[in-house]
């Protein structure tokens, strides 16, 4: 790896927090998660940080049990466009599913963001697994999960044709001569498949970026294939570092095979204090504020089982084969094997995925937070971390203010920015226009 490597840092950004009980500790006002000021505040102090992008999370279902998924949270583009107009320099990356929306729509939204905010749209790619969702599009069930990866390889075909139909220099504006654009850099893109008939060309000329940052998370083996095939950068989880070597060498390897590069970036709960004391002593009183029932058919739906009626303090019962899940693969094995692993009961296992859903939960000083993000990143197991503060805002200005100083004397972390757009952040090149190509 080349000795002048700098981190990357995106900020995941979740209401109030990430634990599950943020919203009812003391130092969080979940009235925030309402407001849209409030993640303005939390993508400017990222920017002022210098980290690459800031991140949402989406789902097109909520459960009606009256717990705090009930509350609504914003619509991911529409409040990446908020966060546009707020910043200058930060990427914006969103998740839009490719099971519940149409490419066209989905092109012409991002390549907007990416007009907006002058070069800094990321696309998150997701298939959205589980049949809750599925019910609110006119199905009673989600599609295979071979199928939905066969859907977005197409949805990626349809998508990335469009954002090329223009080519660079096609708008002409040439007001003496009356000339709007120049037709031969527009371009019907004529596509026909199995799940997609689109004309073309885009409706929009083409963006900054050329295509905005491609970004996906799937850890299962269609989802690593399909990230080696398409994502610029991939959001991950791996609870130790030789599943994170091992993660990080497959999927360098398979895109490699592909003639691409991917930057890895596993997600990161910093639980900080000034004394491992204080840490542990914050990580307790979020975690005793967990509706204990609640996180337990939250996690019945993702393992595919009924747990209602578990005993507490007893381990899993048998699961399923992992080939009989047709949901998110990846996480039911992550937390199969953390379960495993570590011997968990079931009142463990809730409290430990009320931290993170699974993600690293780093409880510490600033400094032992440093040395564990350093391992990862010269031990081969990340070339950056998606960061996940337990409780927003405080967590984040805890990281800025406490973390990322001693990073930058270790020589890991940039100071300022040195570019413009988020390709450039992430040091990856403006893909050209496969028309202009041809």
């Amino acid at each position: 790896m080349p000795e002048n490597r700098q981190l990357h840092f995106n900020l995941f950004l979740m209401g109030v927090g990430h634990h599950e009980a943020a919203w009812r500790h003391p130092r969080t006002d979940p009235a925030q998660a309402a407001d849209i000021t409030h993640f303005q505040r939390l993508a400017q102090a990222a920017e002022a940080a210098a980290f690459d992008s800031v991140f949402l999370a989406d789902g097109v279902e909520a459960r009606s049990d009256g717990g705090w998924g009930l509350i609504s949270h914003f619509e991911p583009l529409t409040l990446l466009t908020a966060l546009a107009v707020a910043t200058e320099r930060i990427g914006l990356i969103g998740t839009v599913s490719t099971g519940f929306t149409e490419p066209y729509n989905l092109a012409r939204q991002f390549a907007s963001l990416d007009h907006i905010s002058g070069g800094r749209a990321g696309w998150n790619i997701v298939t959205s697994a589980g049949d809750r969702a599925a019910q609110n599009f006119g199905r009673d069930a989600n599609q295979a999960h071979a199928v939905r990866y066969q859907r977005a390889e197409e949805y990626l075909r349809v998508a990335t044709a469009l954002w090329d139909s223009w080519e660079d220099g096609a708008l002409l504006l040439d007001r003496t001569d009356g000339a709007f654009a120049d037709p031969d850099r527009v371009h019907e893109i004529h596509h026909t498949g199995e799940h997609f008939r689109v004309r073309g060309p885009l409706n929009i000329p083409r963006s900054p970026q050329g295509h905005p940052l491609l970004v996906q998370a799937g850890s299962s083996t269609s989802g690593k294939a399909f990230a080696a095939r398409w994502a610029e950068a991939v959001f991950t989880a791996q609870q130790t570092l030789a599943e994170g070597q091992a993660f990080y060498a497959d999927l360098k390897r398979q895109a490699a095979g592909h003639g691409r590069d991917v930057r890895i970036l596993p997600g990161v709960v910093p639980v900080l204090g000034s004394t491992e004391s204080e840490a542990r002593t914050l990580d307790r009183e979020l975690d005793e504020l967990i509706n204990p029932s609640r996180a337990v058919s939250v996690l019945s739906g993702v393992l595919g089982i009924d747990l209602t009626d578990h005993p507490l303090d007893r381990p899993l019962p048998p699961l399923p084969p992992v080939t009989a899940i047709n949901g998110a693969k990846s996480r039911f094995e992550l937390i199969r094997d953390l379960a495993e692993r570590d011997r968990l009961t079931l009142r463990q296992l809730v409290g430990r995925l009320g931290g993170g859903r699974g993600h690293q939960v780093v409880i510490g000083t600033p400094e032992q937070v440093a040395d564990h993000i350093e391992t990862w990143f010269t031990q081969g197991a990340a070339d950056g971390f998606n960061i996940m503060p337990p409780i927003l805002p405080d967590g984040l200005t805890d990281f800025v203010d406490h973390v990322l100083p001693i990073l930058r004397r270790r020589g890991l972390f940039r100071t300022d920015y040195a570019g413009r757009t988020l390709r450039e952040h992430y040091g990856l090149p403006r893909p050209a226009s496969q028309f202009a190509a041809a």
